[in-house]
């Protein structure tokens, strides 16, 4: 058998072992070379090799989503000021949120909660870079707020589909929890139910439940499918404290008609009915009960719609554009297809006797309790 040759350095340390093999010897060693290898062994206690390729196991759609929409993903900061004795203007506090880039033309989308009642908002991209950002318009009812900044060159996210989504698909959160210092933060989880209403009776809109954290300063962030869409814009200000694995997002199929009303209008044109009013849920708690399915007229807004139609108090709403408005939900969904100056049939019941009339939709006041649907419309 022909003996096995090996060349061992000076530098090597090398404990050699002979063991008589038919007349020869084996080699074991006990040290690794400086080079990281002896005899094809490998030091894990050396640097890596440097490769440009990753394992499709690494490489896994959620990375490709998050690197797709995390540079549009920005910061949002407003400062809070209060007066002085000398009535002097005092910064004593700040807001942090999250937005989405949308449109290279420098529009974010975010949460109104977030902006509150601030006209310009300070800007972080992930980046690094800040600017100065104008409050184009924000709605309270949907808690969505659109800023603009003046930037070239700026990454935008792209909208998905939400009406298309199925429970137990990938749901990803990218935002800031607790502050700029965790910007561009990456949750995974699932999309854990659709259509979702919580708070307020008459929330206008079905949300997005997910099991992937959104924390305080998620707020304005995106909920991004596998494809790296948008499909919604995370609100932490109505996920539930203290619950683990319950978090809500506004629908990107949603939000779109009134990002686009505030873009153009700084507002949301809404119409309204001008009512004031219980579902059979919210009458029971007040310890009353209606003996029909409907909306039960309180009170109507001098001047408005129903008020011009004849309703009075006493009145209860059996159908509005002859769909059955069993609750405010029922109505809100009927009144979101619908523009002002619309007219539309309305079914009410008085003293057991049914009628119809017709009501021309008016456009909703503005920064009114009235306009809002947990118990008026």
């Amino acid at each position: 058998m022909m003996q096995r040759k090996h060349v061992i350095t000076a530098a090597a340390a090398v404990v050699l072992i002979a063991v008589g093999v038919f007349g020869g010897f084996k080699i074991h060693d006990a040290f690794f070379t400086p080079s990281g290898t002896y005899n094809g062994t490998v030091n894990q206690l050396q640097e890596p090799s440097k490769s440009d390729s990753i394992s499709d196991a690494r490489n896994t759609a959620v990375v490709q989503a998050a690197k797709k929409v995390n540079p549009a993903v920005v910061g949002i900061t407003t400062k809070v000021y209060n007066r002085d004795m000398f009535n002097r203007k005092v910064l004593v506090g700040e807001g942090v949120g999250s937005g989405v880039i949308f449109d290279k033309a420098g529009y974010i989308v975010t949460n109104n909660h977030v902006v509150g009642t601030a006209k310009t908002v300070i800007v972080s991209l992930a980046d690094g870079q800040s600017t100065e950002g104008t409050v184009v318009g924000r709605d309270e009812k949907t808690d969505l707020a659109v800023v603009k900044i003046k930037m070239d060159n700026l990454p935008v996210a792209e909208f998905g589909d939400s009406d298309s989504l199925q429970v137990g698909e990938p749901a990803i959160a990218i935002g800031n929890p607790l502050g700029l210092e965790f910007q561009g933060t990456v949750t995974v989880g699932v999309i854990s139910s659709l259509n979702r209403t919580i708070g307020a009776e008459g929330q206008s809109m079905k949300l997005i439940q997910t099991d992937a954290a959104i924390n305080p300063g998620n707020s304005g962030g995106a909920l991004v499918d596998a494809d790296g869409k948008v499909i919604g814009i995370n609100s932490a200000k109505i996920s539930k404290e203290g619950v683990e694995g319950l978090g809500f997002a506004i629908p990107i199929n949603a939000a779109r008609p009134i990002l686009q009303d505030l873009i153009k209008n700084g507002k949301v044109v809404r119409p309204y009915l001008g009512l004031y009013g219980l579902d059979q849920q919210m009458a029971a708690r007040f310890g009353m009960k209606l003996n029909v399915a409907g909306i039960y007229v309180y009170k109507v807004a001098a001047g408005g719609p129903l008020d011009q139609a004849g309703l009075r108090h006493g009145d209860v709403i059996l159908k509005l554009d002859g769909t059955d408005v069993k609750d405010f939900s029922a109505l809100q969904s009927v009144m979101d297809k619908h523009n002002v100056g619309d007219s539309v049939s309305l079914d009410y019941t008085r003293n057991g006797s049914d009628h119809e009339v017709t009501v021309v939709l008016q456009e909703s006041p503005q920064n009114d309790s009235s306009d809002q649907e947990d118990g008026t419309n």
